[in-house]
């Protein structure tokens, strides 16, 4: 019963408190980790054997150093009476589960986009930049809420559904290992000159990774919506994406809002353009973001409780 309780208790102090700025976050450490990396490795020749290599040990690292650490802290809590050895147990995982989860914060950076190109465009183009890779210099409003909802989707993957799926799959450590590869992905796994190879294998493990969440996701989101009827649309769109898996959430997203997303991008200078999701090209409002935003807390409500079931079931069987 301790994970059921670790993972209720991280999951609410990430619904209460998001990622406080003031708060050391374990994933800016992980970025320092594969920047230091990076600017190390990334030059000469066998770019691509050093980036997976980088990227195995950092990924392995992160699990055993989890594993290592709850080992340590069940040891410790022997020292304590019953009620403390739970007590324990649970802290420790469920802060680790609430510095994986990322569901809060981009919910109100997105509101916040959505306020700022309201006040004026310079502000949302400002606003959408903490929350988008690409150049947001010359994005029109339209644009800029159209980042801001694609990030949206593709968050609730990323940021919520896998690393829960992966917390069922191989436990907390699991969880964190994801969290390492999503990360190597955002950093180094862009098609440029700079990461093409260096990045490669991140960036096509992190597709590994995320590859039945990002379907999950989708599926999720078209059910708490009532829309399964969407189903053949997701596929169509989904498969278009130059991802294989961001597309299924965005697709969803857009299905469900019968607007557009994709088109050119800039990214660090070059121009990338991703296939059209959608049909509609209307423009997005306020209550838009609000109702994509209510999706996305249903569908966290649902995997949480799948993720419970399963830890549940999966105490039966063992025992």
């Amino acid at each position: 019963m301790t994970r059921v309780f670790s993972l209720l208790a991280g999951w609410l102090l990430d619904l209460l408190m998001g990622d406080p700025a003031w708060l050391p976050h374990p994933v800016v450490g992980f970025g320092k980790l594969i920047s230091a990396g990076e600017k190390r490795w990334n030059k000469g020749d066998k770019r691509r054997l050093k980036g997976a290599l980088m990227a195995i040990g950092l990924v392995l690292g992160a699990f055993v150093v989890t594993a290592s650490l709850l080992w340590s802290v069940r040891l410790l809590s022997l020292l304590l009476p019953a009620w403390g050895r739970v007590a324990l147990n649970v802290a420790v995982e469920a802060i680790l589960i609430f510095f994986c989860l990322a569901g809060t914060t981009l919910i109100r950076e997105v509101r916040e986009v959505f306020r700022a190109v309201d006040r004026s465009l310079e502000e949302g183009r400002t606003q959408v930049a903490r929350i988008v890779g690409r150049d947001t210099s010359e994005l029109s409003a339209q644009e800029v809420r159209t980042a801001a909802l694609e990030t949206l989707a593709e968050n609730l993957n990323d940021g919520v559904i896998a690393p829960l799926f992966w917390l069922a799959l191989l436990g907390v450590p699991g969880m964190v290992a994801y969290k390492m590869i999503n990360t190597l992905d955002s950093m180094i796994g862009y098609r440029n000159e700079r990461y093409l190879e260096f990045g490669r294998f991140a960036a096509r493990l992190d597709d590994v990774a995320g590859w039945i969440p990002a379907r999950l996701t989708a599926f999720l989101m078209l059910l708490v919506s009532g829309k399964l009827r969407l189903l053949p649309f997701v596929r169509k769109y989904g498969r278009a994406h130059l991802s294989p898996n961001s597309g299924y959430p965005e697709s969803a997203l857009a299905g469900i809002l019968d607007c557009r997303f994709g088109g050119p991008h800039n990214y660090f200078g070059e121009e990338v353009y991703k296939p059209y999701i959608g049909e509609v090209d209307r423009p997005l409002t306020t209550s838009d973001m609000l109702r994509s935003v209510r999706i996305n807390r249903l569908v966290e409500v649902v995997m949480v409780a799948v993720v419970l079931v399963t830890i549940l079931v999966s105490n039966l069987v063992t025992k």
